[in-house]
This record gives C-alpha cells, structure tokens and sequence, in this order.
C-alpha cells in the first residue's frame, strides 16, 4: 500500500491518493470467501460443501469491493491520524471506474478540506459595546398594561371606547387572503383616533398604518406581527375587519393580585409590588442585555479574524452531508451563514483547547436539576431532597441516545467559552432606553 498527499496549502486542499496491491487484500478476501462457503446455501449443495470457485464466482466480485471499502476507511483515518490532519468534514472519494473483475491493483483518490489555524486576538485588542437599559416610563407603563391586561377582568363589549382593543384580521388594502390575527390597541393610535372609537364586530376600518401610528415602526411591530423592517416599510391603506372588541378592567391592587403575579408573600404592598416590577424588568433587560453582548463578541471575532477556508470543498462536503436535505443552490444561497457557522466553531475550539475548559458530569446533572427544579417552582430545594432527584436527572439525561446530555454539555462549554472571551475583551457600557434597545434588538 502506498499512500500520497498533494496539498494545495492556497486553496487549504489536498488529494490523497491511496495505491493498493493484491498483497494489501488477497488474504482478507479470501478468509472471507472461505467462511461463506461454510455458510452459503446453493441449490444441490449440502451447507458447508458449497465449491469454494463456486462461491468466488458467485460472491467474488462483492466480498472484494466490501474488502477492499474496509481497507480504504481504515488506510485513510490511519493517515490522517497519523499526520495529524485537521480536516473539515470527512474526505469525500473521488468517482473513479474500477473494474473489479480483472484489475489486481487499484489505485483510489480522496478530496480534503484542510482547516486553518486560528489565531486568537491578544488581550484587550478587541473591543465591543454592552446596552446598559434604563427603563423609561413608557416602558413601565406597558407593562403595567400587560399585567392589567393578564389579570384583570376582560369583556366585549358592543361598541369600542379609547382605551379597548381591537380584535381581528390585518391586511394590506390591496392583498390577498384574510390577513394576520391582531389586537390594535385604540390608546395607541396617535392620528385619526375617532375612527377606531365606536367599532363594533362586523366594522371593516380602513387607514394607513404609518399615520396612525405616527411613523413609529416599533409601535406597528408591537402590535402587527411585523417584524421592525417590515413595520417601517409598511405605507399605503390597510384594512381591520373587526371581530370583537376587548376591554380589561385593571385589577385592584390587594394582596390577590401580589401572590398572583409574584408568588405568596413575596411583596405586601403596592410600593413594594411596583418595586418587584421593576426590579423584574431591569433583570430581564440586563439578562438579554448580556445576550446580546454575547452576540456581539462572536460576530466581532467571526468577522474580524482572518480565518481562510477552503470555501469549495466546503459547499461540495455540505451537499453530500446532507443529501436530499439541501442542493448546491441552497447551499450557496444561504453559504454565508455556513461560513460564519464553521469560523465561530473553530474559534469556540482555539478558546477550549487554549483555556483548557472542560464541563464535568457533575455540572451537567446539577444543571438539569436546577432546569427541574425551576419547572416545579422550587428553585431553593433542601439538599436532601434535591439529592433525591439525582436518579431523575440522570435518566432524563440518558433518554434518545443520551441527547440531551450532550446538548447541556454543549450548552455550559458555549457558555464557559463566552465567559472566557469576556475577560480577554474591552466591554465599554452604553447607556440606552429599554425602548431603544428593543428597536436595536427586533
């Protein structure tokens, strides 16, 4: 066997060629033939007294290109291995005609996509932005509106009034179909009011959805079910046809209402309670916050970091990874996110190898017992009990093939990474309106 790499260190490819002999098969090939005459049934034949010719004539030309298969995988890992490749993917074969019925010696090619090193930034030499959320009254205000909406009383009445909302279907004046569910709050219309004050089910209102709402695109999303680029594209006519009309009694503010929203006992008084909102509030906001900081390193670092990839070969493995699932058109369509996929995932590993993270089992069932814990709104389980519950955890963890292990180890390493990546970057705060972040963040 003779084995041979033509690298093209340019385009991060190689062809590796593998040269059998009949000495590198003959001997595999034919125990394999002697032990199916032991086992083949044919016709006139007692088991185990099949010809051997018989059987090589019959089997032959199979047992060969399955011996020969075997060979070729255990010769390429081995190479590869052995010269400490990294590949992207697998070797993919090259299409070759062989004729198995008179050749002794085969000579078989494999495509290679090499992947590069990866360089990390020094300490301190990348630098990225945190939103740093201060909630405005605006903000609370929905909010409020929200809880009122949840937990007060809620009727239909026959006609609209001010502060109600619509309930219907929303669509463009000149479009198909019955349109998108929606729920149109009237106190939010800043043009044209009077024409939502006095709906009734049945009404079918027509106005232009930029000046209703005063060409405020978050407002439009809030509602519609836009996304924020489609709200600010929205212009022209579009039509409600309403199916009833929602009005919500705030709640009144006592002890019910606290347990309801916070838990028993939590909060014992409106103070309190208007505290514990925005307490909860900023949490959230920091929490995504910190999310959004997340993304902002890995896109700083994906698009920042000089990674080459050996772009064809990628698009050419992705197609065969994923045979019948996606063609060379989408590949190439959507070949920018592939890309920015595989950068991230050779940069999570640099971090990994360097850092030398590691998540212990441990760590994995401890956070599955705290997800557990969480759904069963015991967050604080005494420790007896919560060691109780270890068996639970572990056969959930064990369930599909242990998936769910590996997706929670994957979970806490791409966190340990982050968490790493934090302290090695500049974090500058940026001060901004819990309405400001939200329309940076839709």
């Amino acid at each position: 066997m003779n084995i041979t790499l033509d690298r093209n260190d340019e385009q991060l490819t190689g062809l590796l060629t593998v040269h059998l002999t009949e000495a590198d098969y003959a001997a595999t090939v034919d125990a394999q033939i002697k032990d199916y005459t032991k086992r083949a049934q044919v016709k006139g034949f007692r088991p185990g007294k099949v010809p051997v010719g018989m059987v090589k004539k019959m089997y032959g030309k199979g047992i060969l290109a399955d011996e020969i298969n075997k060979t070729l995988g255990k010769a390429v890992d081995g190479y590869v291995k052995e010269q400490n490749l990294r590949l992207l993917g697998e070797a993919l074969p090259v299409a070759s005609d062989v004729d198995f019925d008179t050749a002794k010696e085969f000579a078989f090619q494999f495509e290679l996509g090499l992947l590069p090193e990866v360089e990390l930034p020094a300490d301190g030499t990348v630098e990225v932005e945190r939103h740093q959320v201060s909630l405005d009254d605006d903000t609370i205000e929905q909010t409020n509106e929200q809880i009122a909406r949840q937990y007060g009383e809620t009727t239909n009445p026959d006609a609209s009034e001010a502060n109600d909302y619509l309930f219907g279907k929303l669509k463009k004046a000149d479009e198909e179909g019955e349109g998108r569910t929606v729920l149109l709050p009237i106190n939010k219309v800043k043009n044209g009011a009077e024409q939502f004050i006095g709906a009734k089910a049945g009404d079918v209102l027509t106005f232009d959805l930029k000046s209703a709402f005063d060409n405020d695109a978050a407002a439009i999303a809030g509602f519609s079910g836009l996304n924020k680029t489609e709200a600010e594209a929205a212009s022209g006519d579009y039509v409600l046809n309403v199916e009833k009309i929602n009005r919500t009694a705030a709640p009144e503010m006592n002890q019910e209402l606290f347990d309801k929203v916070f838990g028993p006992e939590a909060v014992s008084s409106q103070e309190e309670f208007d505290a514990k909102v925005r307490e909860t509030m900023q949490q959230n906001y920091d929490r995504e916050s910190d999310g959004a900081l997340n993304n902002a390193i890995v896109e700083k670092l994906v698009t920042g970091l000089d990674i080459k990839l050996p772009a064809e070969f990628f698009k050419k493995w992705l197609v065969r990874a994923n045979a019948g699932k996606l063609t060379a058109e989408q590949v190439e369509e959507h070949y920018s996110d592939y890309e920015k996929e595989l950068k991230w995932s050779l940069i999570r590993n640099k971090v990994v190898e360097k850092a030398d993270l590691k998540v212990s089992n441990d760590e994995i069932v401890d956070r599955t017992l705290d997800k557990i814990m969480g759904q069963f709104s015991m967050p604080n389980m005494p420790d007896d009990m919560r060691e109780s519950m270890r068996g639970y955890a572990d056969s959930y963890l064990k369930q599909d093939n242990g998936k769910q292990y590996v997706a929670e180890y994957e979970a806490i390493l791409a966190e340990k990474v982050l968490e790493n990546l934090r302290g090695k970057v500049v974090v500058t705060d940026k001060p901004v309106t819990a309405e400001e972040f939200r329309n940076l963040n839709s």
